[in-house]
């Protein structure tokens, strides 16, 4: 499960605009970070994506891609024409597929690999849609199924997609918008496929084509309200009301920390059902996600920063600038469904692991470090304007927070509260260490 938003200029404190993403996966999916050059393919040429190849295109641009470790696709991305996608599972009363095909990850990535501009990424993913269909197991260790909506930005403008079998509908957005496990398009959009009105007239989920409502007509009635989408989706859309003028980027990355949603139960170790934007997963088959990536894209007037995590739990890590023009530096090999040593992103989960042990006492711990940390980046960006800079800012930022490590996991052994887990919440941490050998 996965929360997804973007704030056009219209919106924000300084006139600039923000897309950002938390992407929720099993515990043990490893997520990376990877940029991958432009390229030029001969008219033959075909691309093998998760499941199966498709025919490629003459020429593919610049993506940076933030991925679980086993699929082709990606849960996040950009493109060095400035398009920005996330995505999403949605649930209908309309069966997903489950026949090896195309992902929803995989179409974000052919998105942004063929696109231009957010408009052509709708029309990309559309075009594909009605040839490919969506289909195909959405998890490395069991089965998943479901259908897709995406949040489609390139800085000027933007556009919520939902789609359901082959069929499809657009919303452009005004100032902000926020996509979660639910459908969230209703009465009014700008685009939508043939037939999808007739098909929900044919099975009687709406009465007459004046009184379409696509939520209404498509959602399920299981998933979703297990999924707490719409939940997770009021309580970002209020945030951004509420701070019509004020958000920033520290706003964004605020928001992708929240764990308010659910107060009572903010106590990771205290519920079976409670979800949050930042999630951290717990026993039993509704809260078996966690974060496992974040990514904060900043359109500042023609400047363009990528904030990555390219580790899970956002309350716990550093969002990292990246530029496409600066490339992606080295972060170690990348991870597997084990532990390796040296990866970013398992070397970070050995932290968060051990936070969970006393989530609170642990995270107050650990904040005014990590705020430190971003601090310093910061400054680094204010000092360094010129552009052959960008990489070697990146490299140090990346570097800075695994400096960290060592100190931060000498904090944590300090830290003394008293607090301790419910029993099955340690049983089910236990197992899931010991799956992946990580040394927690």
């Amino acid at each position: 499960m996965c929360d997804t938003s973007v704030v056009l200029a219209t919106a924000t404190k300084n006139g600039e605009a923000f897309f950002a993403k938390n992407s929720d996966r099993d515990p043990n999916e490893a997520q990376y970070l990877v940029m991958i050059p432009a390229k030029d393919y001969g008219k033959d040429a075909r691309v093998h994506c998760t499941y199966i190849d498709i025919p490629q295109v003459r020429h593919t641009y610049q993506v940076l891609l933030s991925k679980p470790y086993w699929m082709w696709g990606a849960e996040m991305g950009a493109n060095e024409c400035g398009v920005v996608i996330g995505n999403e599972a949605i649930f209908s009363k309309v069966p997903a597929l489950k026949e090896p095909g195309l992902i929803g990850m995989d179409y974000l990535r052919l998105a942004l690999e063929r696109s231009s501009s957010a408009r052509v990424a709708v029309q990309t993913i559309t075009n594909l849609l009605q040839q490919y269909g969506q289909s195909g197991n959405c998890s490395r260790e069991h089965g998943l199924y479901y259908h897709n909506s995406y949040l489609i930005m390139d800085g000027k403008e933007a556009y919520v997609l939902e789609m359901v079998d082959r069929m499809w509908i657009v919303k452009k957005v005004q100032d902000f918008y926020a996509i979660s496990n639910a459908i969230s398009i209703t009465a009014e959009w700008d685009m939508i496929s043939d037939g999808l009105i007739d098909y929900a007239l044919e099975r009687k989920w709406c009465k007459d084509r004046n009184h379409f409502n696509f939520k209404e007509a498509f959602a399920d009635a299981i998933y979703t309200p297990l999924s707490q989408g719409r939940e997770r989706r009021r309580h970002v859309m209020n945030a951004f009301e509420e701070n019509r003028g004020k958000i920033d980027l520290q706003f964004m990355k605020n928001v992708l920390r929240s764990h308010s949603l659910n107060p009572a139960s903010s106590f990771p170790d205290r519920s079976l059902t409670a979800w949050n934007v930042c999630m951290h997963a717990g026993p039993g088959p509704i809260r078996s996600s966690q974060t496992t990536g974040s990514l904060i894209t900043q359109f500042k007037h023609d400047a363009i920063t990528h904030w990555v995590t390219g580790t899970a739990a956002p309350c716990l890590s550093v969002f990292k600038p990246v530029w496409m023009n600066g490339g992606l530096p080295d972060i170690g090999p990348e991870p597997q469904q084990q532990f390796t040593k040296d990866s970013l992103w398992w070397e970070h989960e050995v932290i968060h692991r051990r936070v969970l042990k006393d989530f609170h006492a642990r995270l107050s711990a650990l904040e005014p470090n990590i705020e430190q940390v971003e601090d310093e980046i910061n400054e680094w960006i204010m000092a360094e304007k010129r552009n052959e800079e960008c990489g070697q800012i990146s490299k140090r930022a990346f570097q800075l927070e695994k400096d960290h490590y060592i100190l931060w996991n000498d904090l944590l052994k300090k830290v003394k509260s008293g607090h301790k887990n419910a029993s099955y919440y340690e049983s089910y941490w236990k197992k899931n260490n010991q799956k992946v050998n990580i040394p927690v």
